[in-house]
């Protein structure tokens, strides 16, 4: 039974109707940048976090860019960022004339080392950028101390983990900006590229407006040198069309994950990351003690040189989708040399990257699907 990493579709045209009234409106009324249909749908997420300022941008890097912008990090500074992530993290640090200092891994959570972190620090460390991977929260109360003793911001990248908690705060309202990505992959997924910027901090959330918009207020009068962040009317107006069923889809996802757990458990050289590993050949991932896992995805680790891209050729083979986030940490990339780090530097990233392996976790996938996978992991590990 081939089984999809994701399927879009089982999603989205169970709403064609309410998405093709959303897109009607916008055509009709005509306003197809920011509007009403921005206003309202910042406002739905502001409620749905908790943040007292949200704020649509064109995409979930943009939203860490325009981050960076507002927090004035620019020539000179350092910013901590984790290697073990997407490129958008790092990228976006560079691309504001920063300098990405790079952090080991937490090799049960895969989140930033906060301990390494700390070791990094220097007189010209300005923020440090906590990723929330794969649906489940960094360790914040470390990260807001290490924040606290050297005066650092603090700026959530939770483009994979809007609605997940940290000790019932929701991830990307504790620091001083959170930024949230709506790629269409996401658990909350737009039809193009979308992202958002959520702040508690007044000053903040005028400055990102601004610098949202090229720096001007009013229109062609330009008091900082910002860009065009600006959210699409119609991402707006079909993001709040699934905004409605998010809870819905948060808890399908965390019962696909149970099951996995359940019944992957109990199979034959299979244990939990955070468990005593030794002879373990695949490692099933946890949520930690008050982190409210989203699970964006379900990520293995799969042991032993080699074993990881085994059992993906195996999946290959049975049809089943799996993805490997991801193959090289950030310390590691070309563009990256210049940072002066090199590939055993961080030996948890480095081990993570060739462990790595994500199996399918969507809401609509079913237990027969499901099934299917465990079943090709059973044949892997008999």
């Amino acid at each position: 039974m081939p089984v999809p990493l994701l399927d879009l579709n089982a999603q989205n045209l169970a709403l064609e109707t309410e998405l093709k009234a959303a897109f009607e409106r916008v055509l009709r009324h005509g306003q197809f940048i920011l509007g009403k249909e921005v206003t309202q749908f910042e406002e739905a997420i502001a409620k749905c976090t908790g943040a007292k300022h949200a704020i649509g941008v064109s995409s979930g890097t943009d939203a860490i860019l325009l981050a960076l912008m507002a927090a004035g990090i620019g020539p000179g500074d350092e910013v901590l960022c984790p290697s073990y992530t997407f490129f958008a993290t790092a990228g976006c640090v560079a691309r504001v004339g920063a300098k990405p200092v790079f952090v080991d891994a937490d090799p049960v959570t895969f989140n930033i080392d906060v301990a390494d972190a700390a070791r990094r620090v220097t007189p010209r460390t300005k923020a440090i950028i906590p990723v929330h991977l794969f649906g489940q929260a960094a360790a914040m109360d470390d990260v807001l101390a290490l924040a606290s003793q050297h005066n650092l911001r603090v700026i959530e990248d939770a483009a994979q983990s809007m609605g997940a908690a940290y000790r019932g705060r929701q991830l990307g309202t504790i620091g001083d900006m959170g930024t949230y990505s709506f790629f269409p992959s996401k658990n909350l997924g737009a039809f193009g590229d979308a992202g958002l910027l959520v702040t508690n901090d007044d000053a903040l959330a005028e400055r990102s407006r601004l610098l949202r918009t090229h720096g001007s207020k009013p229109k062609y009068y330009h008091k900082l040198v910002g860009g065009n962040f600006r959210l699409d009317a119609l991402q707006a107006a079909l993001l709040a069309v699934k905004l409605v069923h998010y809870a819905s889809y948060t808890e399908r996802r965390r019962a696909n994950a149970a099951y996995y757990t359940a019944q992957l458990r109990g199979l034959p050289g299979v244990a939990l990351v955070n468990e005593s590993t030794a002879g373990a050949k695949i490692l099933l991932p946890v949520a930690q003690p008050g982190n409210d896992h989203i699970w964006n995805q379900y990520t293995l680790r799969v042991i032993g040189a080699g074993r990881r891209d085994a059992l993906r050729a195996l999946c290959d083979a049975r049809k089943v989708g799996t993805e490997i986030y991801y193959p090289l940490p950030m310390h590691a990339q070309e563009c990256f040399a210049y940072c002066g780090c090199q590939p055993g530097d961080l030996p948890v990233a480095m081990q993570l990257a060739g462990e790595a392996l994500s199996v399918p976790i969507y809401p609509e996938l079913n237990r027969a699907q499901q099934d299917e996978v465990i079943d090709v992991i059973r044949q892997f590990l008999a």
